[in-house]
């Protein structure tokens, strides 16, 4: 290992190796460089989210058609949402160690082989190759979350969470648009042999390949590693920590392990959150929010249909919900740099908890049921965007992407597990116990937020 220059501070062996920094962005580009990868990295998200909406959109569908059974087909949201969880750690890894753009590259790609692999599943009727494929194809909803994340890294401070929530409402567009041209995606491929079902996945495909290549030729210079350049530029010591973490890179067999290097980057940023208390409450801020409203969210459906609403209904419900998660993000971002994270996050439980008490208790008025969606939609957007802000501000800049990893995949798993027990709760309860136990899941935030001494990185 080569011995670091004097006063160097002590570095986490853990950490999977940074790329050197390259250089400094001259203070005076710095601005039109900021706005420059915000806006490709918004772009990118309009056409990752329409890809990822458009396949997803007729998901269980396919999975009932090549299972041949009703039973089967949750596991194509299941297996999304693991593989969404399971990639975020090695594709943070690989940002730790080699920048944003490879990391969002290469999930995008797995997402484009993800979903030629659901075409081919679906051609040849294999159900396991199919669960496989959209495993893959979650690699994109991961990518499109990592994404926020590199939004805030040239952020000023005071401007970081409105750097998140303008990548976050960029997801508005595919999210809403996605759903409503897959029947056309499917129908455009029928005289290719490929079961209509199955073309969404082949048209997302085509649109992730498109989001790595702009991000390969427009992402730069990368955002993480001009972050890191600024951070070491005016601190020798600064540099001398960089070259110890890469001396630190475990080799097998005279080859850099990429397993070796995920579990380093999981360590490092469980280690990161763990000695924060404000990466903690970020932490939990961000897994609760996302878990409550995919929960109820995701028996909306069964509980308007028990009370006559049809699919046309239905659809709009949830239309209303995406547009409250996505179209005001960029007003919880401005709330969040302007009067602090923690009051945010004491709005996303008070629009959750709202939400919760009016769709718990709207029975068979559909529009109290609407109005609770919207509002689950607005809580998700506040506690999603303060969190990411939150933990951003409250780890050191070379365990950011790992951290953010570890976030992603938390979360994630949790919404996976919350959407299990909410079937559960529903078939022996019913809708309004899961709205109670929603809330109940969301109440603690707000004692954390209010017990917690507001600092620097709370602003």
């Amino acid at each position: 290992m080569t011995t670091p220059g004097a006063g160097a501070p002590a570095v986490p062996a853990e950490l999977p190796r940074p790329a050197r920094p390259s250089g400094l962005v001259p203070p005076e580009r710095l601005p039109a460089v900021r706005r420059r990868i915000t806006a490709v990295l918004a772009v990118n998200q309009v056409i990752g989210g329409l890809g990822v909406a458009t396949g997803i959109a007729l998901s269980a569908v396919l999975a009932q058609e090549v299972s041949g059974t009703e039973a089967l087909s949750g596991l194509a949201a299941t297996a999304m949402v693991v593989g969404t969880a399971l990639l975020s750690v090695p594709l943070a890894a690989l940002m730790t160690a080699r920048g944003r753009r490879p990391g969002l590259m290469l999930g995008y790609l797995l997402a484009a082989v993800g979903g030629g692999t659901v075409v081919l599943a679906s051609a040849i009727g294999s159900f396991p190759l199919l669960l496989a494929g959209l495993a893959l194809f979650g690699a994109a909803s991961s990518a499109n979350l990592q994404s926020r994340y590199a939004a805030a890294d040239l952020a000023e401070p005071d401007r970081r969470a409105r750097a998140i929530s303008t990548v976050v409402w960029a997801a508005t567009v595919g999210s809403v648009i996605g759903p409503n041209i897959s029947a056309p995606a499917g129908r455009s491929v029928a005289g290719l042999g490929i079961p209509v079902s199955a073309g969404p996945f082949l048209w997302a495909s085509v649109l992730f390949l498109v989001c790595a290549a702009l991000l390969a030729v427009l992402l730069r210079p990368d955002p993480l590693l001009t972050a890191r350049a600024l951070a070491s530029g005016s601190a020798p010591a600064r540099a001398a920590e960089a070259e110890m973490v890469a001396d630190a890179e475990v080799v097998k067999g005279g080859r850099r392990s990429p397993w070796a290097a995920t579990g380093r980057s999981m360590r490092a940023g469980t280690k990161a959150i763990r000695v924060s208390p404000g990466a903690r409450l970020a932490l939990a801020t961000i897994a609760v929010c996302h878990t409550a409203m995919v929960s109820i969210m995701s028996m909306t459906p069964v509980a308007l249909s028990h009370h006559g609403a049809g699919i046309e209904l239905i659809g709009l419900v949830i239309s209303g919900h995406i547009a409250g998660m996505y179209a005001l993000s960029p007003v919880m971002g401005w709330l969040a740099d302007r009067f602090g994270r923690l009051t945010v996050i004491g709005l996303a439980v008070a629009l959750l908890s709202l939400a919760a008490l009016l769709a718990g208790t709207a029975g068979a008025g559909h529009g109290r049921t609407a109005a609770g969606l919207f509002l689950l939609g607005l809580g998700w957007s506040a506690g999603m965007v303060s969190g990411s802000a939150l933990l951003t501000d409250s780890v050191p800049q070379e365990a950011r992407a790992a951290a953010q990893g570890v976030s992603d995949l938390t979360m994630n798993t949790a919404a996976a597990i919350g959407s299990v027990v909410a079937g559960v709760v529903v078939a022996h309860a019913g809708y309004g116990w899961l709205n109670l136990v929603g809330a109940a899941l969301v109440l603690p935030l707000g004692a954390l937020a209010i017990r917690r001494r507001p600092t620097a990185a709370d602003h």
